[in-house]
């Protein structure tokens, strides 16, 4: 059977694509201007820090919650319920300057990110053919890659050219585009509803994890711990060599691969099978990094950049997709898995290489951290690669 034969691109992919795409593109924007805010305001760096730590830690509390609901509640009622969520907070945030309410407002904020990223996923999953997986959860998370690339753009050009008035209504227009695309989502007939006990609400312990999942997870945070350390602290790194300017398109470029190699490598994931698409991306990634810490150029920064992306930009939904074929029957409950634990190896990252840098320079930084992403490949096949099956291709029934 050719794959190419079930459509991927319908309505509801589209609109699951964007609204996932809107919610991103909040979070980042608010991710480099929110510790701006807080310090013209005069409440000092400690607290501008705490307000991207208090958002994550919400967001990570309530993913394990958010899977549960996703699978005993129904997809659908969820999601309303966290795009309103992250709307009304994303209002909230014009209302008030002050400190403490702003730590609130973030606090809410992480349960509607939470809540919305999860059930979007597992939407994401329900839309996508099963024999095109791969390739559909590669261009899914090609959302969180644009979001990654405008949101930061789009916030400080917002404060240069307006002020923060005018960027928290932009995020509030963003997130009701995020609601009503939701809304006008399709949910397969089997998916619209509860699919365990309808009155479960707050789960037993052992249902907040999908064990068969942990194994996946655990291998991208710990090549998570080494992306939390470009992501943070990357444009600082490139100021420091006099290559600033080149600093603003280091993630452009990263977009840019990952257009140009999506269509590509989510269909060798669902021809090939899981090994030959996330070993090479791992290597890549590590590889990226090596040529970060050598960057004396804007080149060999933007090279690295290339790098990072196409190695970082086809792991992440490439372990996304294997997590979620480990239990398609609970796409909510594993999403909420992978991307609980992977968070959590963002933020111990985050902490980890804030410290290392200021001990060793972040070109040595860069320079150790390709060892610790090329560990993961004897994780991954430690823990899922070696138990891969063969016949992958023929159980795929993938023809060219």
């Amino acid at each position: 059977m050719n794959t190419t034969n079930e459509k991927l691109w319908t309505w509801s992919f589209v609109n699951v694509w964007l609204s996932n795409f809107f919610v991103f593109l909040v979070f980042y924007l608010l991710f480099v201007t929110m510790p701006i805010f807080i310090i013209d305001t005069g409440a000092g760096e400690g607290a501008a820090g705490l307000v991207i730590t208090i958002f994550l830690l919400s967001a990570i509390l309530i993913r394990p919650l958010s899977g549960h609901w996703v699978e005993n509640l129904g997809r659908m009622p969820i999601l309303i319920t966290a795009l309103i969520i992250f709307f009304v907070s994303s209002a909230l945030y014009l209302l008030t300057e002050a400190l403490p309410f702003i730590l609130l407002i973030r606090f809410l904020h992480g349960i509607g990110f939470g809540m919305a990223t999860t059930v979007l996923g597992a939407l994401a999953a329900d839309v996508i053919p099963d024999r095109r997986k791969g390739e559909g959860m590669g261009y899914f998370a090609m959302s969180m890659n644009f979001a990654m690339v405008i949101g930061p753009f789009l916030g400080l050009t917002l404060l240069q050219s307006f002020n923060y008035t005018i960027m928290f209504l932009s995020c509030a227009i963003a997130a009701v585009v995020a609601l009503l695309t939701g809304v006008t989502i399709r949910v397969p007939g089997t998916r619209t509803g509860a699919t365990v006990d309808r009155g479960s609400v707050i789960p037993k312990l052992d249902g907040l994890f999908e064990k068969s999942v942990i194994p996946i997870a655990v291998t991208g945070a710990i090549v998570a711990l080494a992306y939390a350390g470009v992501l943070s602290f990357v444009s600082v790194y490139a100021t420091d060599l006099g290559l600033g300017q080149a600093a603003s398109y280091f993630f452009m470029v990263y977009a840019i691969v990952l257009l140009i190699s999506r269509p590509f490598t989510g269909r060798w994931f669902d021809q090939y099978g899981e090994n030959v698409i996330v070993i090479p991306a791992i290597v890549t990634f590590g590889i990226g990094l090596i040529v970060l810490s050598m960057a004396n150029s804007a080149i060999m920064l933007l090279v690295s950049g290339g790098l990072i992306g196409l190695g970082w930009g086809t792991m992440v939904p490439s372990m996304q997709t294997i997590a979620l074929q480990k239990v398609p029957e609970r796409a909510g409950s594993a999403t909420a898995t992978f991307f609980t634990i992977f968070d959590i190896g963002v933020g111990f990252g985050s902490y980890i290489v804030g410290v290392a840098a200021t001990g060793i320079g972040f070109s040595s930084l860069y320079f150790n951290s390709s060892f610790v992403v090329f560990s993961a490949v004897f994780l991954y096949m430690w823990l899922h690669g070696k138990k891969k099956r063969s016949n992958h291709q023929a159980e795929i029934e993938y023809t060219s």
